[in-house]
């Protein structure tokens, strides 16, 4: 059936654990949604996080095609500059472009990255990545006067979550994600849409700022806490705006997916300051307090490789040729990133277990690889142990993140739910990739699919 209109409802970070599971029997609309959907875990990419993995959802093309590999980049030849990604570095084709020249509008609110405010067409409200003092943060620009009028004041794309001090951001989350969802609301029933994509960023913050509290088997759980029942008020939240908004669109196919899990985090292993003990980072000064690699005395010329943090390291070798005052020949390149893997790999957590080191070249997962991309990519633990990019701590591992009070990390796989009113949808739990989505909604809006993406429809509606 032509024509369909398609409804995406994005959840950031949400785990099957906690929206399929824990949160479920507190989730009415969530809950009824189910009944009778297509759904199950959905695997995302690599890297899992947010910024490549909304874009490899739209798009259907691996963060290689695209040239993402995080929220910021390594600016080429510079040893600590980076630019931030934005919009404008999303320039493959996404769902709402395949829409358009079948004449179908879109309704994008804070899909990641849409700062500045994505050219589509139909209306956007840029993501979470919009500067405060932002005064064109949506398409059309006089959009905004509406958002603030129903928003009751400027739009709120963002809150501070990594903060010792959670009690007031209690009621900044809330306050946010109300808002987000009742313009959401507003949009969805007023403008003339085919395609509506909102992403609710605020249950990522809830998952790195409040895991610890609700989750007994987390490392650092905090017994009888006062924000013990925060994260279950919040999921009922997302599920009275899950519920308005399937009202406001009576007629449209409901998705629910998230770009990444989430789970507890147990720690930070300092990447840096292993390289520098193992000889591949030079410094003529070892710092004494905690350090980050801007202000660290680094001696580029012996400096063999170099890491940042996040939730998996990037690490770069100083490449002569590439790198200004590049140490390693390119005939050395492959067997220096092959040590270094084998040496990582023989690294153990206290108490002796594995580190659990997965590493990959860019080039042996994408099938094309573009932009400003690492040399090597490496996850800790199955992405339980985050990588710190800072030096000074004397020790590799940290029991708290570097950048931040911090609680939780990503996990591979997230959520994915698909409702049609046509039931054309096999109802039943099924695992999927985040590939799978775009051409998921193109086949639901009635349209072909085309070449080069990496992804299948989830249902047959022939």
């Amino acid at each position: 059936m032509a024509g369909e209109r398609v409804m995406v409802i994005g959840l950031d970070s949400a785990p099957p654990s906690l929206a399929f599971e824990r949160f479920l029997p507190k989730m009415p609309n969530l809950s009824e949604l189910l009944d009778g959907a297509r759904y199950g875990p959905l695997r995302s990419c690599h890297p899992p996080i947010t910024v490549p993995a909304w874009a490899v959802m739209a798009t259907s093309l691996t963060p290689g095609e695209l040239g993402m590999y995080g929220f910021r980049h390594r600016k080429p030849g510079e040893y600590r500059e980076y630019y931030l990604v934005t919009s404008r570095n999303l320039t493959r084709p996404a769902v709402w472009d395949h829409a358009a020249r079948e004449g179908k509008k879109a309704l994008l609110i804070a899909f990641p990255p849409s700062y500045p405010p994505l050219k589509v067409q139909g209306w956007v409200i840029s993501d979470f990545h919009t500067p405060s003092t932002a005064k064109n943060y949506t398409h059309p620009p006089w959009l905004r006067l509406e958002v603030e009028r129903v928003a009751g004041g400027p739009f709120t794309h963002d809150v501070e979550f990594r903060v010792e001090d959670r009690g007031p951001l209690v009621e900044r989350l809330f306050e946010m994600t109300s808002q987000h969802l009742r313009v959401a609301e507003h949009l969805a029933r007023t403008k003339r849409w085919d395609l509506m994509w909102y992403v609710e960023i605020g249950l990522d913050r809830l998952h790195h700022a409040f895991w610890k509290f609700f989750d007994p088997s987390h490392p650092r759980h905090v017994p009888d806490s006062e924000f013990a029942d925060v994260a279950e008020r919040y999921y009922r939240l997302l599920d009275e705006g899950i519920g308005r908004l399937v009202q406001a669109a009576k007629d449209a196919s409901i998705l629910v997916v998230s770009d990444h899990g989430a789970k507890a985090m147990t720690g930070a292993f300092a990447i840096n300051e292993w390289l520098a003990d193992n000889g591949y980072l030079a410094l003529e000064e070892r710092p004494t307090e905690q350090t980050g690699l801007a202000k660290a005395k680094v001696d580029w010329d012996r400096t063999v490789a170099w890491g940042w943090g996040g939730y998996y390291s990037r690490i770069f070798v100083n490449l002569r040729g590439r790198e200004p005052r590049g140490r390693v020949s390119p005939e050395d390149f492959e067997s220096t990133l092959a040590q270094l893997v084998d040496d990582l790999r023989r690294v153990r957590v206290p108490g002796g277990g594995s580190l659990g080191v997965e590493a990959h070249r860019p080039a042996e997962i994408y099938p094309e690889v573009r932009g400003d991309a690492p040399d090597l990519m490496v996850y800790f633990g199955d992405l339980s142990w985050r990588a710190a990019g800072t030096m000074g701590h004397g020790r590799w591992f940290l029991p708290e993140n570097d950048t931040g009070p911090d609680d939780a990390v990503h996990d591979w796989d997230g959520i994915y739910l698909i409702r049609d009113p046509e039931g054309r949808v096999e109802p039943g739990e099924l695992g999927a990739t985040i590939y799978d989505v775009a051409p998921t909604i193109l086949s639901l809006m009635g349209l072909g699919i085309p070449d080069g993406l990496r992804g299948e429809p989830l249902l047959d509606v022939s």
